[in-house]
């Protein structure tokens, strides 16, 4: 994967998450699950970057990371 398709990732990621923050500030009552899920988004982000630095056999872990993200939602 090239590394403006990671930083788009990234950001396409950190854009969820902030969504989820704002959300959570309007609805206190469901402010709990809401800001975990940013904080889902947030730590795919970091992963995602992480796995391209590394330069591993990550990118496959972070396909499996999105899926289940994906399947949580």
């Amino acid at each position: 994967m090239s590394g403006k398709a990671v930083l788009e990732n990234v950001r396409r990621y950190r854009a969820i998450a902030s969504l989820y923050r704002q959300t959570a500030a309007f609805r206190p009552l469901q402010s709990h699950s809401l800001l975990g899920q940013a904080e889902r988004w947030e730590q795919l982000a970091i992963f995602e970057l992480e796995s391209y630095f590394s330069m591993g056999s990550r990118p496959k872990l972070v396909q499996e990371r999105w899926d289940g993200m994906a399947v949580a939602a």
